[in-house]
């Protein structure tokens, strides 16, 4: 069974500029918890006294998604991390040879010594603790190294190694295929007796964070990390609702997403990180399920379906025509019949004529300015009498 890690309360606050207040943090928890995500990345305690906080806060609400922390590999993160009362720890050190080489001037050895040392201390402190190790830049590294990192890793207590494409570099189809690369390791791990669980952490510097993620879903991998509105360093990660409704809709999973929850989750996000949701934005965007040209609106008031693939009703959304210079009759007959006005044709080709004239200035016509638009059409055509 797949699961979802969110990680906008770490992640998300990576990206320029964005930071939750504790009480936020909580509200937002509470949010993915309805929504259904099976893990919350709460945050990176060794950052600030604040996370700390706020992570511990989060763990005593008592939800039933598992509440995680980032860590350095480190006993002291270790140990904060531990006291917040977590269940879920994510350790990340890089065993690139160029960053063993030139940043931390120590051998594939060394670092590999760090790892299992701080694991093993780690699962030691707390024997029910779930450890994700995660090679940063995974997918850049020599694949040995990450291999014998991830096996020295799974047997001093690892239960989760997580892919992580950091800089966006996977593209679906190529000699850089994440589905590639999640089997190759997956085959490799199991052949030196080791079998953690796989995650997968796409950047989307490339725009493919969702597709290199659903590549490592469809080659094995049991985690995908995601964020609200895809929040996170540079261009950001996976966006957690594009995800969970494309697994829902298009892979058939059965989990217990309650995806009605998210555009308010999206709203909450929006609001205290700054970053608007744009209106063409996949799924909570204002006009994802918005239809605008004639013969759009005449099709989709007939049946939705001839121009809409995905269901707004799994959002808790419902199907919308726009009105404005592109709009036909069929879409005045709709949004008529929304306000309660009887159509009568006569009406509604001067309505559209006046709708096409807003439009035509940069708006649209909305149903609250819909029924006065009807109203100076009734009055005009009377004096015109």
């Amino acid at each position: 069974m797949i699961q979802v890690l969110d990680a906008t309360l770490r992640e998300g606050e990576q990206t320029p500029g964005v930071y939750f207040d504790s009480h936020i943090k909580l509200a937002i928890a509470d949010l993915l918890d309805r929504v259904g995500v099976q893990i919350i990345e709460a945050g990176h305690p060794m950052v600030a006294p604040e996370i700390s906080t706020a992570i511990r806060q989060i763990t005593g609400r008592k939800l039933s998604a598992l509440i995680g922390a980032h860590a350095r590999s480190l006993e002291k993160d270790v140990d904060l991390a531990l006291e917040a009362g977590i269940g879920f720890l994510g350790i990340f050190f890089c065993v690139s040879d160029e960053r063993l080489n030139g940043i931390f001037k120590q051998t594939l050895s060394s670092a590999i010594d760090r790892i299992s040392k701080v694991i093993a201390y780690a699962k030691a402190q707390r024997p029910g603790l779930i450890i994700r190790y995660t090679p940063e830049d995974t997918v850049r590294s020599n694949f040995k190294n990450v291999l014998d990192a991830a096996v020295a890793a799974v047997h001093a207590g690892a239960d989760i190694i997580s892919i992580a494409d950091t800089t966006g570099y996977m593209i679906p189809g190529t000699e850089r295929s994440m589905y590639d690369y999640v089997a190759k390791l997956k085959g490799e791990l199991a052949r030196r007796d080791a079998y953690p669980r796989i995650a997968v952490h796409c950047h989307n510097d490339r725009g493919l964070a969702l597709a290199n993620a659903l590549d490592g879903y469809r080659a094995g991998a049991e985690i995908i990390d995601a964020t609200v509105l895809g929040l996170g360093e540079r261009a950001g990660i996976v966006d957690l609702a594009q995800l969970l409704s494309v697994l829902s809709s298009d892979f058939s999973v059965t989990a217990k997403w309650n995806l009605k929850q998210l555009p308010e989750l999206y709203s909450l996000v929006s609001q205290h990180s700054g970053v608007p949701i744009p209106d063409n934005f996949p799924i909570i965007g204002k006009n994802a399920f918005t239809h605008c040209a004639g013969i759009h609106t005449h099709a989709a008031c007939e049946n939705p379906v001839h121009y809409q693939s995905l269901d707004p009703a799994l959002l808790g959304r419902q199907t919308d025509i726009s009105l404005d210079h592109m709009s036909g009759i069929s879409s005045v007959k709709w949004a008529l019949d929304r306000i309660g006005v009887e159509f009568d044709t006569q009406l509604a080709a001067q309505v559209l004529t006046l709708v096409k004239s807003v439009g035509q200035k940069g708006r649209t016509v909305g149903l609250c300015e819909l029924p006065l638009i009807v109203e100076w059409c009734q009055q005009n055509e009377l004096e015109a009498q």
